[in-house]
């Protein structure tokens, strides 16, 4: 009777603490330079050494320039890279360098690696380390001085988060995709509608979908406050890590595929939530608001406040005064200044090839800035091969170079003021793209259409 969640869990405890958290044995470490740094000065105060560092994996991902990657200009930016570089020489950690083929975001890099496994435990200080339970693990985000207890120890102290289910069950629209149903999800649940859960996805729209679709739809559990979010083991999951750098090879890959397959939560298994949603409700959708749960299929109008009280009244005009919106709104044919595909919910290989499948044969709109950035190089020198390089130059695009870019102002890639951005990433906080700068969420297929447009375009009736 025990859940996916619930068997990966049960098998990495080292200890219950009565009245307290449980001692959790962590299989992999990602790191990177934003949260690493404090952890590693932690060790050095301590005279610690890291306790298994061929379980560590680090990366500089968030001040990586996505324009050119000779140097960092940005003193803070710089500095922080060039402290990972080091704690990574001092404590014998595997570092991959900024401008190597191995670096990339480090939620995209993990998977196409074979470095994130079914059944594993997964941490990094970092709130989408959720992306990786795709491929059936339990992989959640951290703090600073969690961080430092991995390090230390291979172990963390967590409390059991209880466990929910949430199946899409039917066959998506035209148009509809992994981002979408992720969207509709949050707008479903809101932004803290799981928070104390860890999430299991299931259904016949998650089994249907391709790893890159479920990586995407792990990524965003933690936009409804969820601890986890995970997806059981499959074929599909399989044929995806079959052969990667990091993944087991010959007889060791069939005796671990053997396990994984066992890696499913029990037919009568019980969860403290569980939820089910029809994929034929699921239309391509955007946001409207300053958080993922805002938002509206593409071709709906803004709420009104008709029925709210007080404070869903003022929550949605402030929201709306500061992406210069009203009530009521449509924002189907609103002008956009900035496109952005990437980012770790958006930037692998099939995000690429579904945008350039809109923009073959057309041009981009002159008004648009847009920023089309790889989550690795490894996904770069996928669309090369592809030819996807020279679909997106034709249609006026410029291919970028590896990095979180635009995704959040931590580099040069910042939405400028009052500016409004349609874009593939995760979040549209206040200021996340630049102080002052606006955005909107979306799939890659609408960020595509609107970038051919120039104004908020729904994709099925550019393809109609």
């Amino acid at each position: 009777m025990k859940s996916l969640f619930d068997k990966i869990w049960d098998k990495h405890v080292i200890r219950e603490v009565e009245d307290g958290p449980t001692q959790l044995y962590i299989d992999r470490l990602y790191a990177h330079e934003v949260t690493s740094p404090q952890a590693f000065d932690t060790l050095r105060d301590k005279g610690l050494k890291v306790f298994r560092p061929q379980q560590v994996v680090a990366m500089p991902d968030h001040n990586t320039p996505s324009d050119q990657q000779e140097a960092i200009h940005d003193e803070i930016g710089r500095k922080q890279v060039e402290t990972l570089k080091r704690n990574c020489e001092e404590f014998g950690i595997r570092h991959f360098a900024m401008g190597t083929k191995d670096n990339g975001i480090i939620h995209v890099v993990g998977p196409e690696k074979g470095l994130s496994l079914p059944g594993m435990t997964i941490v990094c200080g970092d709130s989408h380390t959720s992306t990786h339970g795709a491929v059936g693990a339990i992989a959640m985000g951290i703090g600073t001085s969690e961080v430092a207890q991995v390090l230390a120890s291979q172990c963390i102290l967590q409390s059991k988060p209880k466990t929910m289910r949430i199946n899409i069950e039917g066959t998506l629209p035209e148009g509809t995709t992994a981002k979408d149903v992720a969207l509709y999800i949050m707008a479903q649940m809101t932004t803290s509608g799981a928070t104390g859960y860890a999430v299991e996805y299931a259904g016949s729209v998650v089994r249907n979908m391709s790893m890159e679709g479920r990586l995407t739809l792990s990524n965003l559990s933690i936009e409804m406050g969820s601890r986890a979010g995970l997806i059981a083991p499959d074929e599909t999951t399989f044929e995806y890590l079959k052969g990667r750098e990091y993944a087991p090879k010959g007889a060791d890959w069939d005796r671990a595929v053997e396990e994984w397959k066992k890696l499913k939560s029990d037919d009568d298994a019980v969860f403290d939530k569980e939820v089910t949603y029809r994929a034929e409700d699921i239309a391509p959708r955007i946001t409207y608001g300053t958080n993922p749960g805002a938002g509206i299929a593409v071709d709906e109008c803004i709420p009104t406040l008709d029925g709210l009280d007080e404070a869903a009244r003022t929550q949605l005009l402030n929201q709306l005064e500061y992406m210069q919106f009203k009530p009521g709104q449509k924002l189907e044919g609103t002008p956009v200044d900035y496109v952005f595909l990437g980012a770790c919910t958006n930037g692998r290989i099939e995000d690429f090839r579904a945008f350039a499948s809109v923009v073959k044969g057309r041009k981009k709109a002159p008004n648009v800035v847009a920023w089309l950035v790889p989550g690795s190089w490894l996904v770069r020198q996928q669309i090369i091969d592809e030819g996807i390089d020279k679909v997106l130059e034709e249609a006026g695009f410029e291919l970028r170079l590896p990095s979180c870019s635009a995704c959040l102002a931590m580099n040069p890639d910042k939405v400028p003021a009052g500016k409004l951005a349609i874009s593939t990433s995760n979040r549209n906080f206040v200021g996340r793209q630049g102080p002052g700068a606006r955005t909107i969420l979306a799939s890659p297929l609408t960020v595509a259409a609107s970038a051919i447009t120039g104004v908020v375009t729904d994709i099925r009736k550019m393809r109609g």
